[in-house]
């Protein structure tokens, strides 16, 4: 069920805002400013010891992500159901953000050598932000007709670069002017941390105010009969998953390049930091240049997959990305990484927004939580494999060049798999 025009045609602009909001904590927490700060002064020099073994900031880093990702792979599939059973995604939505904003607001407490309240908050934030997005992705099936999916998920995904860039813009002016401003540079990293937080939360609560609730059953369950209806849904996605060859196909093929994908963004910055050598302007500038590169990058591959289809598209942005971690294997010049980062801008939300409303053409828009559930645990599984293996790599080679590399598999396989795929109509299944 659509929403009505007038009704959808905000519930879009509200979703788009949302996209603008927590871009902050995905540009200037997960992918620039925090594991920089991380690397380069919360952890001391000599890495910090745990269970007999001394683990460097990148092992560390890439252990936290792994480690989130897991949390939310646990607990999606249940949330999805229990918001479509209920028909309270926006309730869920509010309930997971609030919390990931004030946890990113708290971080400006993180102080040179406290590695365990950054890890204990990254954890927290990250974990809200990505089971907060399930909520937030759910709703797409509403906002318009199948045929604009694509256009409505890449302008989704334009909205979420230009507000992460501009957030990040003015941290990085107080970062790196931190002497204008009266501040010595850890106050100005500190600051800027907890800047993310405000902007996620107090946009989020105007996209929220904005997006219409699309409904669901008049009298729905409560309490034990709730949950007892959602684990009987989660059995039956799953059985139709099993079914649905195309559907399972896709989401093994996005387990295994979306893996590549997540450990190329959260690991980027420290290992231009910790394995190139690279300096902080250099790191934080090219990463800005990301977020304006993918608002060009995101539009273009929509108008590719209105033109050529989504899987194609799709594809293309996968060839690029195996182009990517070899020529990430091969540079060692600060030149090098920006034009790394220009690739990586171009591609990135394009990859994102095209899986999600490629992903949309399978199910059915009234549970449509119930499966992004679904499609999150397969993008948090994916995301535990990847930043694991880049900081196993490390810790037994002594060396993050291999890491990167290895990268390159899973788009290979994501690619491969990707092939099989066989498109169907862009119209949400109605099967219950």
């Amino acid at each position: 069920m659509n929403l009505p025009t007038r009704q959808a045609t905000r519930s879009r602009r509200g979703w788009y805002l949302y996209d603008w909001a927590n871009s902050a904590f995905a540009t200037v927490i997960m992918a620039a400013l925090l594991p920089v700060y991380f690397a380069d002064a919360v952890v001391p020099p000599g890495g910090v010891a745990i269970g007999g073994q001394t683990l460097s900031a990148t092992s560390l880093w890439g252990y936290a992500s792994g480690i989130s990702a897991l949390l939310v792979f646990l607990v999606a599939p249940l949330l999805g159901a229990v918001a479509d059973v209920s028909a309270r995604r926006k309730r869920w939505l509010v309930g997971l953000f609030v919390p990931g904003a004030l946890a990113t607001i708290l971080m400006f407490l993180v102080e040179p050598g406290r590695v365990g309240l950054c890890l204990g908050l990254y954890l927290i934030a990250s974990a809200t932000f990505v089971a907060a997005n399930i909520f937030y992705d759910s709703l797409l099936p509403f906002l318009g007709p199948p045929e604009e999916r694509d256009s409505i998920s890449a302008r989704g995904f334009a909205w979420g670069y230009l507000g992460g860039g501009l957030i990040f813009l003015f941290d990085l002016i107080l970062v790196q002017a931190h002497g204008h401003f009266g501040l010595d540079k850890t106050m100005a990293v500190r600051i800027a941390l907890a800047s993310a937080g405000v902007w996620w939360g107090g946009f989020g609560l105007l996209a929220w105010r904005m997006i219409a609730e699309p409904g669901g059953a008049a009298d729905p369950p409560r309490g034990g009969a709730l949950t007892r209806e959602a684990l009987r849904r989660i059995v039956q996605t799953f059985r139709d998953i099993r079914g649905h060859r195309n559907l399972a196909l896709f989401l093994i093929a996005y387990f295994f390049y979306n893996d590549g994908l997540q450990t190329v963004v959260k690991m980027a910055g420290i290992y231009g930091k910790d394995e190139l050598g690279l300096s902080t302007g250099t790191l934080l500038g090219t990463l800005l240049m990301v977020q304006f590169v993918g608002i060009f990058g995101a539009l273009i591959f929509g108008r590719l997959a209105n033109r050529f289809g989504s899987r194609q598209a799709l594809m293309t942005s996968l060839v690029i990305w195996i182009g990517v971690v070899v020529w990430g294997w091969y540079l060692n010049e600060a030149w090098e990484f920006w034009i790394l980062g220009g690739a990586v801008g171009f591609c990135l939300g394009a990859t994102q927004a095209l899986s999600r409303s490629y992903f949309a053409r399978f199910i059915p828009a009234n549970r449509s939580a119930e499966y992004y559930g679904f499609y999150s645990v397969f993008a948090k599984l994916s995301a535990v494999g990847g930043p694991l293996l880049f900081a196993f790599i490390r810790q037994i080679t002594g060396t993050a060049r291999l890491s990167v590399l290895a990268l390159g598999i899973f788009f290979v396989a994501g690619l491969i798999l990707l092939s099989l795929v066989r498109d169907e109509p862009a119209t949400a299944r109605s099967r219950k």
